[in-house]
């Protein structure tokens, strides 16, 4: 499942380096893991059962002495050779052992019927129910992140410069370079009307404008010859000294004849907008850019922040289509896997309320939708199959009992293993909630929240739901067809000598 899901996130389909190089080294790793589990780890377990069948101490390979020789030893041996296992233990102890372990004790003593209970399954369902009102409460609100924050440490200048930006400057969009890049001609009335009607609505800084309206004041006609308008330029308006740092927007060339003509210029475009609503700057910078490759002027629009707004911007749809994609792999190639197809149906249901939930409560946790998010909800498809695929695969192929007994049952058998998995996976998260950065936080926040989510099904959502839930696991008395009739045979059998009589019954 794994190597699907991964597998698709290294093809083609996806548009980011990043993420192709991610799960394409996922993909590598995993494969290497599943050989060495049956290669060097599958030997290791026959080694270690092999040891355990001969009383050996698991770690230093020697005879475990009995409990009458060890107490001769001293204090440090007998600490360094205990174990559990002698040569005088026997099958039922084994399983006593077994049973007396602490969560195993815990669920099939108390947990198990408790969750079960019928006074708790209401509390249960309403717990459900507000975790699925708040769920699409932050679903509802789900944006997506282009903030440069979120990539950098959280103790820089860069944070300090983002925070000021969005509370005092954040009703204008940032700079954005105008380039002209090749040589128009600026003394054409018509081509300057153009200039101005694509930078209309902006607030500008532009030496275009400026020098226009130097012309204006002036009494000077804009549509002067080339070499006036060229000569004005250089020789008056650039030297005066308010408009003098102009000169470096500008960038003049001699022909072959000594005549100046402009070959590059820029000018820097402010727009009025809402820093937050980044919708606006997406339209905004798909607009210029659109208007760029049909314009008559040749012109660029930049700025550093749109090599992330581009990224961002196609870091979600992308991602978000091939976790469809793997969603619906992983669910073609479990229908062949499984053993019935009620297990696919419930493997389905388990794994859409967790992403929803998932998606919902990263949003309250204030993680917006980015590419690390949208990583982390693909990882959570493969995270909920593996631990919701063995109690419901226990839970459905169960047959001849009650569904209760069924639930009770998958609990006791997989309920241990899931927990310490998930306590394992939770000590293994603690480390990355101290690294001072965004991106490890937002990684750290989603994977927290799809193995809190995932563990709240495993252990309550289900082990109720399945609890009253069609189909039922009684079957129905069949009825006896008379072709199948049991025929009973009376023999009288008289003992000749007395008069004891025996009667033998034989069923045919």
């Amino acid at each position: 499942m794994y190597l699907v899901t991964f597998g698709i996130g290294a093809s083609p389909f996806t548009n980011i380096e990043a993420a192709r190089i991610f799960c394409c080294n996922s993909c590598i790793a995993i494969f290497f893991n599943y050989l060495y589990v049956l290669s060097f780890y599958g030997s290791s377990l026959v080694f270690t059962g092999y040891i355990e069948n001969n009383y050996q101490h698991s770690i230093f390979c020697r005879k475990v002495p009995k409990p009458e020789v060890l107490q001769e030893k001293p204090a440090w041996y007998r600490f360094l050779l205990t174990a559990r296992f002698s040569e005088d233990t026997t099958d039922s102890e084994e399983t006593n052992t077994y049973e007396s372990h602490l969560l195993v004790w815990f669920l099939k003593r108390y947990y198990c019927d408790w969750i079960t209970n019928t006074y708790v399954k209401p509390f249960v369902v309403l717990f459900y129910l507000v975790y699925i009102s708040f769920a699409l409460m932050g679903y509802l609100q789900v944006s997506e992140g282009s903030d440069l924050s979120n990539i950098v440490a959280t103790a820089t200048r860069t944070i300090e410069y983002t925070t000021a930006q969005q509370k005092y400057f954040s009703n204008y969009s940032p700079v954005i370079g105008f380039y002209i890049y090749e040589s128009i001609e600026y003394w054409n009335t018509s081509v300057q009307e153009d200039v101005l009607e694509y930078t209309k609505g902006f607030v500008r800084i532009s030496w275009f404008e400026s020098y226009l309206n130097y012309l204006r004041k002036l009494n000077i006609s804009t549509g002067l010859p080339k070499k006036n308008f060229t000569d004005m330029l250089r020789n008056s308006f650039l030297k005066a000294p308010q408009f003098a740092h102009f000169s470096e927007d500008i960038i003049f060339s001699k022909k072959y004849n000594n005549e100046v003509d402009v070959v590059a210029s820029r000018m820097f475009l402010v727009a009025k907008t809402m820093e937050t609503k980044r919708e606006e700057l997406y339209d905004l910078l798909e607009t210029l850019r659109k208007l760029s490759l049909t314009s008559k002027v040749k012109f660029i629009v930049f700025n550093p922040s749109f090599v992330y707004m581009d990224r961002y911007a196609s870091s979600v749809g992308a991602p978000l289509q091939n976790s469809c994609i793997s969603a619906l792999f992983l669910l073609f190639f479990s229908a062949f896997l499984v053993a019935d197809s009620l297990i696919n149906v419930w493997l389905t249901l388990t794994v859409a309320s967790v992403e929803f939930g998932v998606i919902g409560f990263m949003t309250l946790w204030k993680v917006e939708l980015d590419c690390i998010s949208v990583l982390c909800l693909i990882y959570g498809i493969n995270y909920t199959i593996d631990n919701c695929a063995p109690l419901l695969s226990t839970f459905v192929l169960g047959k001849e009992f009650t569904r209760t007994k069924w639930v009770k049952n998958a609990l006791e058998v997989h309920g241990v293993a899931i927990l310490q998995s998930y306590l394992c996976y939770i000590v293994g998260l603690i480390p990355l909630a101290a690294v001072p950065s965004n991106l490890t936080r937002t990684l750290f926040r989603c994977l927290f929240l799809i193995a809190l989510v995932t563990f709240f099904h495993c252990f309550a959502i289900l082990p109720v739901i399945l609890t009253f839930l069609p189909p039922s696991k009684k079957k129905r008395k069949e009825k006896k067809n008379p072709e199948n009739r049991e025929e009973i045979e009376c023999v009288e059998m008289v003992d000749m000598d007395s008069t004891r009589v025996v009667d033998q019954i034989t069923t045919v």
